[in-house]
């Protein structure tokens, strides 16, 4: 049984993969899980300087999910660099690097430092909707999401993944742009904007006011999202939202995604990710599915 997958020339063991700021670089979940089971792991957002992030709070439980405004909080990438590589070198897995930006130098910094070091994809945020410059206005315009591509790309070392946002009208469009620009794949999708108010208090549930939701609360619209981005551009796309279980999981494979990654479900159980990994097999083993790149976007 071949549950390996390819994401631009990066072999995958198997298509299970982290959710940016929810797995940190693995440290805390590696007494929970073996990270050489995974496919790859995606780090937190790396920025070229450290970033506080937003006030507390900063999360908020919402019915089937979470809202997060955690504002890509991250200690840089010179400490990135000297902990976070050397600890996931570790284990037999892909290193999938997270960049966050608020200018295209900004990218451009972190990509450059990444160059050299044994990183084997880098994610591209543009598109996290609690961080008040920047990656919003990315995210959102389909010209600078070309333009951002194209600049991320003359400057990269290893392959490029561009991270899409839900919040726009047509996912499509952000799609083609990426792949315009010379993206090498696409992940979508990161969160929804989203509001919690606590009525007996009156006040916003998190400080920032609105924040990231995510969870199995928007797995239906993220699974809808990756079947069109899928059907609309020729490159790999990882798809996630929701997922909790293999079932999930390969239903985003059905829809059209090479790769999945899981988010919010590591804060309900550490282990969900080596689950999925054994799930999706034995998914095959019953349906007779030999090889996983069979279940890609078979959908009918």
């Amino acid at each position: 049984m071949n549950t390996k997958v390819n994401i631009a020339g990066v072999e995958l063991k198997n298509p299970v993969t982290t959710c940016s700021g929810t797995f940190g670089s693995g440290q805390e979940y590696g007494e929970f899980v073996d990270l050489g089971l995974l496919g790859g792991v995606v780090t937190k957002g790396v920025s070229n300087v450290p970033w506080p992030g937003n006030p507390a709070p900063r999360i908020a439980e919402t019915y089937g999910g979470m809202i997060n405004a955690i504002g890509l909080q991250n200690p840089g990438i010179d400490v990135f660099v000297r902990r976070d590589i050397p600890y996931l070198k570790q284990y037999d897995t892909k290193i999938i690097v997270n960049v966050c930006g608020k200018t295209a130098e900004d990218y451009v910094e972190v990509v450059e430092r990444l160059s050299q070091e044994p990183v084997d994809l880098l994610e591209i945020n543009i598109s996290c909707p609690n961080v008040k410059e920047g990656g919003i206005a990315f995210g959102q315009d389909p010209k600078a999401v070309e333009a951002i591509t194209r600049e991320v790309k003359r400057h990269a070392r290893q392959p490029v993944i561009m991270k899409l946002s839900p919040n726009v009208t047509d996912i499509t469009v952000m799609a083609k742009a990426a792949e315009a620009g010379g993206a090498d794949a696409i992940s979508l999708i990161n969160t929804l904007t989203g509001m919690k108010i606590d009525v007996h208090r009156r006040t916003f549930a998190v400080a920032n006011k609105t924040g990231g939701l995510s969870g199995p609360a928007i797995k239906p619209v993220a699974v809808r999202m990756v079947y069109q981005a899928a059907n609309a551009v020729k490159i790999p796309v990882i798809g996630m939202g929701g997922i909790m279980t293999a079932e999930d999981a390969i239903e985003f494979i059905l829809a059209g995604a090479t790769a999945v990654a899981v988010g919010t479900a590591n804060f309900h159980n550490p282990r969900a990710t080596a689950e999925i990994v054994k799930g999706i097999e034995q998914y095959m083993e019953r349906y007779k599915v030999d090889d996983i790149c069979q279940l890609i976007g078979a959908v009918e």
